[in-house]
């Protein structure tokens, strides 16, 4: 199958960032507690994960796979990481054969998964297939891969915060880009040029729908009060955050196929 074009682009841009990003670096995010977004809110605090005691689970666009290293420990009977980046996925090994939690690890594009269908009870998606791919394709092929009844959560940032992004620069308190026809992004900023996907809500709720998904929960999150901007991403601003909400979380059901 011919990859997209957004697929070599993306691969390119995070196999530059996994070269500035170190195994301590990657040791650390294995070894913290569940938590959501650029602040990490605990889980602790948000209740918002799925059961995933005894469940299969399948991560899309795992890259380094520290969530699916806390999903494991959680009690996930299986979980599967799939990523495009080869140089993620080989730290995500390294961190593996330390921890030594058995993920199993697959290079693939989300959009089209090597695994049988009805292989999980949950796929999950934290800024993985959630942005970095088609939402018409990523979000079928998780359809595809869950059994009836399986559970869909990703986190992606806000539709609000794609649209204050100047071209340079973090959010701003302005509405710089339309919500009229949102779906494909291409940020051609040199050596970090990639293509991200954001439907607005609307868009993205008529998606689940065709894909036989009902929702269950939507949370809009926002940077803690006290919260410092992230140590590695710059854009928003933790300040920015506290007023306005900077990402999303969504939970989905699939719905039983009709016989």
């Amino acid at each position: 199958m011919v990859e997209p074009d957004y697929v070599a682009l993306n691969r390119a841009s995070w196999t530059k960032a996994n070269a500035e990003y170190t195994d301590r670096a990657a040791r650390e995010a294995w070894s913290r507690e569940i938590s959501w977004g650029q602040w990490h809110i605990p889980e602790t605090e948000m209740h918002v994960l799925p059961d995933v005691v005894g469940k299969d689970v399948i991560e899309l666009g795992c890259g380094t796979a520290y969530f699916g290293a806390w999903l494991k420990r959680a009690g996930a009977r299986r979980v599967v990481g799939v990523d495009v980046t080869p140089a993620q996925l080989e730290t995500a090994r390294r961190m593996d054969e330390e921890f030594g939690l058995g993920l199993e690890l697959i290079e693939a594009n989300a959009e089209s998964v090597p695994l049988p269908d009805g292989s999980f009870d949950v796929v999950f998606s934290e800024y993985g297939a959630s942005i970095w791919c088609d939402p018409k394709l990523w979000i079928a092929e998780a359809a595809r891969l869950l059994r009836p009844g399986g559970i869909l959560q990703f986190l992606r940032g806000s539709t609000l915060r794609i649209l204050c992004v100047p071209d340079e620069g973090p959010a701003t308190d302005r509405l710089l880009m339309p919500q009229r026809g949102l779906y494909r992004i291409d940020w051609e900023d040199g050596d970090d040029a990639g293509t991200e996907f954001h439907p607005p809500a609307g868009e993205m709720l008529a998606i689940l729908r065709e894909n036989g998904f009902e929702l269950l929960d939507f949370r809009e999150l926002y940077a803690p009060d006290g919260a410092a901007s992230h140590e590695y991403y710059k854009e928003p601003s933790a300040d920015w955050a506290r007023k306005w909400p900077a990402e999303e979380i969504w939970r989905a059901r699939l719905r039983p196929r009709s016989s």
